[in-house]
């Protein structure tokens, strides 16, 4: 049985410290760890330091979404490090890789997806068609296959849950940074959450300082953005796979440090 950690999307310095205390103690409870962290640095984009410093915590692939665009300093880091994932269905030309194998530490190897929904988000290309072509690619190297779906709208996540039932091992949820209640084995045998939620400062909205957020929502200025401090909140799942790529389980992680 291969068990697989996936955390919540890493929101700056305080969700970098969190998932560092969380693997310092449990990493070796797993075969591989996968981790969104497009919002890492400050609070919005990933730089390469950051990048290096989250690979050294002991997670193996960096998924992200719609703000690994946010820190240029990135791009050509996504050209050389095939770790770090954007969205697959960005248009051709957009630089670095949608998909990736990597090795679980007993030698498995593991196929990783990365995908953005289209409701509510930037256009981008179909998700579907998309997942099915980076799927038909990875297989021929990976039984096991995860896809981070960075989407909004849960309808469209579920739709990707069930669209992929039974071709992948599991379809995570992530974006919205709010952990759903919906941890399931769909009939195919692919696990599934709608939003595995946020690794950050849990008194916040959604990781950014609340006062900020309440002035947007109040005025209608769009004051920048700033990560929140204090008591954190680390989300993430764990996922047992058995070789064949087949989810026996799947176990939702909410744990405020």
């Amino acid at each position: 049985m291969v068990k697989i950690l996936l955390i919540g999307d890493i929101i700056g310095k305080a969700g970098r410290s969190l998932a560092k205390n969380y693997l310092s103690t449990h990493k070796k409870e797993f075969n591989l760890c996968i981790a969104n962290g497009e919002n890492a640095s400050g609070g919005v984009g990933l730089i390469p330091k950051t990048a290096d410093e989250i690979f050294d915590l002991g997670v193996d692939v960096i998924t992200s979404g719609n703000h690994i665009w946010d820190k240029k300093d990135i791009i050509p880091y996504l050209e050389t490090n095939k770790n770090i994932l954007r969205p697959a269905n960005y248009p051709p030309g957009a630089p670095g890789f949608g998909s990736c194998i990597v090795k679980t530490d007993t030698g498995i190897p593991v196929g990783v997806v990365n995908l953005s929904g289209r409701v509510f988000m930037p256009i981008v290309d179909c998700p579907f068609r998309k997942a099915l072509e980076e799927i038909e690619q990875v297989k021929k190297h990976a039984r096991i296959i995860i896809v981070d779906f960075h989407a909004e709208a849960t309808s469209e996540k579920v739709a990707m849950g069930r669209f992929l039932d039974g071709k992948v091992s599991a379809v995570i949820g992530t974006h919205t940074h709010i952990q759903t209640a919906d941890a399931c084995i769909l009939p195919g045998k692919t696990a599934y959450i709608s939003d595995v939620g946020m690794t950050g400062p849990i008194d916040s909205v959604i990781g950014v300082e609340a006062e900020i957020v309440l002035k947007r929502f109040l005025t209608g200025i769009p004051y920048g953005m700033k990560p929140s401090t204090g008591k954190g909140l680390l989300n993430a799942a764990i996922i047992s796979v058995n070789e064949d790529g087949k989810a026996e389980a799947i176990q939702s992680i909410r744990e405020e440090c």
